[in-house]
């Protein structure tokens, strides 16, 4: 059975009624006959199933509905076509929301550990490892406020590893913190889906969609270009479109871009080894032994890496 199916959603965000423009406005406009709503449809036909252990990357550039579906997926907003259907528990981590910024680290982890569903003495076992893994020993007891969002950013995640959900949505918290954390947080993702978790992962780093994920699913302005599992050839895809700005309409468009990244990978590799080539040889004929080494080993390490181990 599968763990979470969106079947043919669409989502739509209405503009300019009473509920944002304030009661009084919307009686004078009505009045005069100048009351006018605008509807902007988010996301339009999104259909994918996910089993169990799958992980979806979802891309797009800003704007494509990305996080707008994972609040409806999340449960936080319902919606306006279509249906959702999630089995069991769903884990949301979307960046730090969901923490009181007047209180201090310390506090914000206990509030945040009730708001899912922990008990106390829980939150005093596993508090010590919260911290130590977001890397904010010294910084427990500062107001959440005075924190950069990569700080907030790593204790949301910390906190969100404690639970065993069923399905663990993430918007871009992969993406905090310095290369250290980002390889520590990817490590801990693949120790929590080897565990038969369901995924989903919304992230502007390519090679982290590549790295993690099973399954792809491209939005562009709310659009669905495509749903995949053969994610190297969606990534590659994706690539060549935000060189080139060619939106692929069908499954052969999409196969068709990822060639075009690929005979140009191709050709900038090729033109690269030429210039190292040019570069070595002018190395050694002006006797610049330091020189001509450090390119040679660039060339071995290209091209024969299995030399240097």
């Amino acid at each position: 059975m599968s763990v979470i199916v969106v079947d043919n959603v669409s989502i739509r965000y209405i503009t300019g009624d009473f509920k944002s423009i304030g009661l009084k406005e919307y009686i004078i406009l009505k009045l005069k006959g100048k009351y006018h709503v605008k509807e902007f449809w988010a996301d339009r036909n999104i259909s994918f199933r996910l089993e169990r252990g799958d992980m979806l990357g979802i891309i797009g550039t800003n704007g494509a509905g990305k996080s707008t579906l994972l609040k409806a997926i999340s449960g936080i907003m319902e919606p306006t076509k279509g249906k959702i259907r999630v089995k069991g528990k769903v884990s949301s981590l979307m960046l730090s929301g969901g923490f009181d910024k007047e209180l201090t680290v310390r506090e914000n982890t206990y509030l945040r550990g009730a708001m899912l569903g922990y008990t106390r003495e829980f939150m005093d076992e596993q508090y010590d490892a919260i911290i130590d893994f977001a890397e904010l020993q010294n910084f427990q007891e500062q107001p959440f406020k005075q924190l950069s969002s990569g700080m907030r950013s790593r204790l949301a995640f910390s906190i969100a590893c404690l639970m065993e959900p069923e399905a663990l949505i993430l918007d871009e918290v992969l993406s905090v913190g310095d290369g250290a954390f980002r390889k520590k947080s990817g490590e801990r993702m693949k120790e929590i889906l080897a565990k038969g978790v369901t995924g989903i992962l919304v992230s502007h780093s390519i090679g982290q969609i590549a790295e993690l994920c099973n399954k792809i699913l491209w939005l562009d302005h709310g659009r669905q270009v495509g749903f995949s599992d053969n994610v190297e050839l969606y990534c590659n895809a994706y690539k060549e479109f935000l060189l080139t700005n060619q939106l692929p309409n069908s499954e052969e468009g999409i196969r068709e871009l990822a060639q075009a990244w690929k005979l140009r990978n191709e050709q900038n590799g090729a033109s690269l080894a030429a210039r190292r080539a040019r570069r070595l040889k002018a190395a050694l004929k002006k006797g610049n032994s330091k020189a001509a080494v450090k390119l040679a080993l660039a060339i071995v390490k290209e091209k024969r890496p299995e030399l240097l181990k």
